[in-house]
């Protein structure tokens, strides 16, 4: 069973985002980036899929300029056996993500497709539903629990009322949770082997894709900062705020 895995290039998760000083997009410079952790816990299930004799090659995919040559060296030090990037210029947006990928998907024709269900810097959550409609894949999103069994995919998913369990045939789409698992660690024999593992790289027209733009950024803010709060004298006087001033009661 083939797995690809798509791998996204975002700002590390630890670092403080800040917008430039002209509000047009969020500053880079000298930030440390990193994989989207979601996609890492993807990565990580397709390693364990292989490392439990059910998957037979791991495929990692990323969508970029040549800076995510980086994160995708990353998804091969973690287990992925090789690797693609799909060159592009500037941010593009998951409609057309999903085009590409669907043209990936088409070329190594995998049985499973593992994505992170949003990544953190769009929050957009869309790009693996829109892959399995072009496709026509089924689909599996907010995945806490996968399991193969032949040509069937079990997906134990995250919904408000609890846990929803899926039956998909496969080829299948799974868009991966926080639960899924706890990513590993990159050792450092596997970081240096990464280097020699392939590495193919396509432009969208070798895809049968033309990136197109349907959104336009407007402008980039910080959030508002809190307000410090205050201390109240007794029971009566928080009543009173909470009724009067906040509003809550």
């Amino acid at each position: 069973m083939k797995v690809l895995v798509a791998v996204k290039r975002v700002v590390d998760y630890n670092v403080k985002v800040r917008a430039k000083a002209d509000g047009s997009d969020v500053d880079l410079n000298n930030v440390k980036m990193s994989i989207n952790p979601f996609c890492e816990i993807a990565v990580e299930e397709a390693v364990r899929l292989k490392e439990a004799g059910t998957a037979t090659e791991v495929i990692a995919v990323s969508i970029g300029d040549k800076a995510c040559q980086e994160q995708i060296r990353t998804a091969l030090a973690l287990g992925a056996d090789r690797g693609i990037q799909v060159e592009t210029e500037g941010s593009v947006e998951p409609l057309v993500v999903a085009k590409l990928l669907k043209g990936v998907v088409e070329k190594e024709q995998p049985q499973l497709v593992i994505l992170g269900k949003q990544s953190i810097d769009g929050d957009n959550n869309q790009t693996g539903q829109m892959l399995g409609a072009l496709t026509n894949m089924p689909q599996g999103t907010f995945a806490s629990e996968i399991a193969v069994d032949g040509d069937k995919l079990s997906v134990t998913r995250e919904v408000d009322g609890g846990l929803q369990t899926l039956s998909l045939n496969m080829p299948a789409i799974v868009t991966s949770d926080l639960r899924l698992n706890e990513p590993r660690y990159a050792s450092l024999p596997n970081i240096m082997k990464a280097k020699k593992k392939p590495l193919d790289v396509y432009s969208p027209a070798d895809l049968g894709v033309e990136v197109t733009t349907h959104l336009t950024q407007v402008s980039v803010e910080p959030p508002a900062e809190r307000q410090a709060g205050i201390k109240v004298e007794s029971v009566d006087e928080l009543v009173d705020k909470l009724k009067n001033e906040a509003k809550v009661i």
